[in-house]
C-alpha cells in the first residue's frame, strides 16, 4: 500500500476499468435517427457498382449516451498541458494561449485552401510574411523558410543549405561537429545530408571544449552542430570565439534552436555569429505540442544562405504578396505547400499578443522558474555540473542510486503525485540524468508542489525504496514491459 498523506495533487481517473467500444456493442443499437427519406430510395449496388461494400466490417454498435460516456471516461486518462506542469527538460511543453487557437480558427485563415489563386491569398500571405520578418527579428537573422515540418525536419534542411552553400564555393567538404552533449537527431541528420559525424566534447562545465574544438576543425568540417544554451541548461559563454574558429577555417555555425525559449528579446544567436538554425514553433512559440503533429520548424539564415532557401518563398510584387518559385540556386521543396500554416498563424498570434517587452519577461520567467527548482531541490538530488542554469536544470540519481533507485524509477514515483515525469536519462553526459524544465507557464504554487513531491520521493528512496520500485500505483496499469512494448506492440483489437 501506498502512503498518500503528503500527495496534495493526485486524484484517480474516474473508471479505472474502461472496456473496449466493441465490448459495449450489442446489435441493432443506434447514436443517430435519420428523417424519412423524402426521394425515392435507390439500391446500393446499382448507384455505386463495384464501389459498393457488401460487408462493412466489425462496427460497433452503440447508443449516443455510450459513446459519450466512453470517449468522456478514456479522456480522464490523458495528462494534458491543461491538466498540469509537464517538466519535460528541452522540450519546452508550454501552456497554448488559446487567443491561438481562436485566430487559427477565423474562417479566411482556416478556410483558405492551398490552390487557390495569390490575389484572393493576401491576407494568409501577410501571415507567412509578418511572422518571417518577427523571426527574422527575433534571431538577428536575415532570411527564413517557415517549411519545415518539425525541428528535426528543420535540422535537416539547415544542413542542406549549408551544404549547398559549401557546393557553390566548390568543395561540401565531409564532416560535420557535434557535441557529446546534443540532440539524439543531430548526428541522424548530419549523416542523412551525407556527411560523417565527428564527436565534440564538452569540457567540466558542460560547454564546448575550445582546445578540442580548435584541434578537430580544418577545411574536412563543414560546420558545427551546436544547441545553445546546451542540453544540460548551460550558455555557450564562449559562443563568440567557437564561430570565429568555425569561420576562420571556412566551416559554419548550425545552432540548434530547441532551447530559444531562453534567449528570445535577451539574445539573438546571428549577433553571436550563428549562419543557420532552425526554431520550434511548438517550443518556443507556443503552437500545440505532441501527439505526432503538426509540428513546424522554421529555418533562418545568414544572406550568404539566402539563394539557397527551399521554394517558394514570399516576395512582394507590384504592391502585392506572391510566391516566387525561380529560385535556381534553391535546395528545392522541402514540404508541400508552405509548410503547416495553422501553426504560422498560431505562432504570430502569441508573438504579437506578448509583444517585444511580453517575450522579454516570458524569456525572464522561464529562467527564473528553472533557477527557482535548481535552488530548492540541490542537496536533495545531485547536481552534476555548478555552472549557471538558465531555462532547465538537469540533476542525477547519484544519491538515491546507492538505494539501488535510478531516474526512472523516480520519474515513475512522481506519477502517483500529479506530475508528468521529467525527462529521464538524458543527456547522455550525465549518467542518470533527470532533466527538468518548468518553462514560463507555471506559477509558484505549482512549482512548490513539484518541489515538493520531488522531495517527498526522494525521502522515499531514503526510508522505502521498495516503494518507489514498485511505482506507479494510481494509475490503470503499473510497470509494463517497454522493451516488449516497443518491440512488439499489439496496435489492433481482434474480436
Amino acid at each position: 500500500m501506498t502512503d498518500n498523506s503528503k500527495i496534495k495533487k493526485v486524484s484517480t481517473h474516474i473508471s479505472q476499468n474502461e472496456g473496449l467500444i466493441f465490448e459495449k456493442s450489442s446489435p441493432g443499437k443506434k447514436a443517430y435517427r435519420l428523417a424519412p427519406l423524402d426521394v425515392p430510395e435507390v439500391d446500393e449496388k446499382q448507384a455505386l457498382g463495384k464501389i459498393a461494400r457488401e460487408n462493412l466490417g466489425n462496427l460497433p454498435e452503440v447508443s449516443e449516451i455510450e459513446i459519450i460516456r466512453h470517449f468522456t471516461r478514456l479522456s480522464t486518462w490523458n495528462y494534458a498541458v491543461d491538466h498540469g506542469m509537464y517538466p519535460l527538460g528541452s522540450c519546452t511543453m508550454k501552456y497554448n494561449a488559446r487567443v491561438n487557437e481562436v485566430v487559427s480558427r477565423l474562417d479566411g485563415l482556416a478556410g483558405a485552401h492551398p490552390y487557390q489563386p495569390e490575389q484572393i491569398s493576401q491576407g494568409s500571405l501577410q501571415v507567412l510574411k509578418t511572422l518571417s520578418e518577427q523571426l527574422v527579428e527575433i534571431c538577428g537573422m536575415d532570411a527564413i523558410t517557415l517549411q519545415p515540418a518539425a525541428g528535426a525536419h528543420g535540422e535537416l534542411t539547415g544542413i542542406l543549405l549549408m551544404r549547398a552553400y559549401l557546393e557553390s564555393k566548390g568543395n561540401p567538404r565531409k564532416k560535420v561537429l557535434i557535441p557529446d552533449s546534443a540532440h539524439g537527431t543531430n548526428p541522424a541528420t548530419a549523416a542523412m545530408a551525407g556527411y560523417e559525424v565527428e564527436n565534440l566534447k564538452s569540457n567540466a562545465a558542460g560547454m564546448v571544449d575550445l582546445p578540442s574544438l580548435e584541434a578537430q576543425m580544418n577545411e574536412d568540417v563543414a560546420g558545427l552542430m551546436l544547441t545553445n544554451p546546451s542540453t544540460i541548461g548551460v550558455f555557450e559563454q564562449q559562443i563568440g570565439k567557437i564561430a570565429e574558429i568555425l569561420h576562420s577555417k571556412g566551416g559554419l555555425l548550425y545552432m540548434d534552436g530547441a532551447n530559444m525559449n531562453a534567449l528570445v528579446g535577451k539574445a539573438r544567436p546571428g549577433d553571436f555569429g550563428v549562419d543557420v538554425m532552425h526554431l520550434n514553433l511548438h517550443k518556443t512559440f507556443s503552437t500545440p505540442h505532441g501527439g505526432g503533429g503538426p509540428g513546424s520548424g522554421p529555418v533562418a539564415v545568414k544572406k550568404i544562405l539566402e539563394p539557397f532557401l527551399p521554394t517558394p518563398v514570399v516576395v512582394e510584387k507590384n504592391g502585392k504578396l506572391a510566391l516566387e518559385y525561380n529560385r535556381p540556386r534553391s535546395i528545392g521543396r522541402v514540404r508541400m505547400f508552405y509548410g503547416n500554416f495553422g501553426m504560422h498563424i498560431r505562432a504570430l498570434a502569441y508573438i504579437m499578443a506578448n509583444g517585444p517587452d511580453g517575450l522579454r519577461l516570458t524569456t525572464e520567467d522561464a529562467v527564473l522558474n528553472a533557477n527557482y527548482i535548481r535552488k530548492k531541490l540541490e542537496g536533495v538530488f545531485d547536481l552534476p555540473y555548478s555552472t549557471p542554469s538558465m531555462h532547465e536544470v538537469v540533476f542525477s540519481d547519484k544519491l538515491q542510486a546507492k538505494n539501488g533507485i535510478k531516474t526512472g524509477d523516480i520519474a515513475k514515483r512522481l506519477i502517483d503525485y500529479g506530475f508528468h515525469p521529467y525527462t529521464v536519462s538524458f543527456p547522455m553526459i550525465v549518467h542518470g540524468a533527470l532533466m527538468i524544465e518548468p518553462t514560463e507557464s507555471e506559477s509558484k504554487e505549482e512549482l512548490d508542489q513539484f518541489i515538493e513531491a520531488m522531495k517527498a520521493v526522494a525521502e522515499e528512496a531514503e526510508t522505502n525504496p521498495e516503494l518507489i520500485k514498485n511505482a506507479p500505483y494510481n494509475t490503470r496499469v503499473s510497470r509494463m514491459d517497454e522493451t516488449g512494448a516497443a518491440r512488439k506492440p499489439i496496435l489492433r483489437w481482434k474480436p
